[in-house]
C-alpha cells in the first residue's frame, strides 16, 4: 500500500503543478479579455481539487511512510513533519480561499486577479516545500 500511495503522490504532484500553473496563466491571459467562462471556472476547480487529493494522499503517507512519523533522521523528520506537511496544508487552504473569493467576485477582471494572486502565493509555497531531488538529504525523486 505504501508504494502505491508514494507513486500516486509523486505522480499527481506534476498534475497539480501543471493545473495550478495553467490556472494562473489562464487568468493572466483572460484578464485582458474581460471574460470568465465555465472553462475558467472548471480549470480553477480542478487545480484546487487535485491539490486537495494530494494533501489527502500525503496525510495517508505521513502515517505509514518511513519518512513520516516513523523517520529516525531528525532532519528528514523535521522536514516532512513540519515544513512539508504544514506548507502543503497552508497552500491548499490558500488555493481554496482564492477560488472562493474569485467565485464571489462579480467582475471577471476581479475574478482573474484573485486567481492570479492567491494561486501564485500557493504555488510559491508548494514549490518551496517539495522534497526535490537536488535537496539530497531529503531523498526526493523526480517521479
Amino acid at each position: 500500500m505504501y508504494e502505491i500511495l508514494k507513486h500516486a503522490h509523486s505522480g499527481l504532484r506534476w498534475v497539480s503543478l501543471i493545473l495550478i500553473i495553467a490556472a494562473i496563466f489562464n487568468a493572466v491571459s483572460s484578464k485582458r479579455k474581460g471574460e470568465y467562462t465555465p472553462k475558467h471556472k472548471k480549470l480553477n476547480l480542478f487545480a484546487m481539487m487535485f491539490m486537495h487529493i494530494q494533501v489527502l494522499i500525503g496525510l495517508g503517507l505521513f502515517f505509514i511512510s518511513p519518512k513520516g512519523m516513523a523517520a529516525t533522521d531528525p532532519d528528514i523528520k523535521r522536514f516532512f513533519m513540519m515544513e512539508h506537511l504544514t506548507m502543503m496544508v497552508i497552500a491548499t487552504i490558500i488555493l481554496t480561499i482564492g477560488r472562493k473569493k474569485a467565485e464571489k467576485a462579480v467582475a471577471p477582471i476581479v475574478k482573474h486577479k484573485k486567481i492570479i494572486v492567491w494561486y501564485t502565493i500557493a504555488l510559491i509555497l508548494i514549490i518551496a516545500s517539495i522534497p526535490w531531488p537536488f535537496r539530497t538529504s531529503l531523498g526526493g525523486q523526480w517521479f
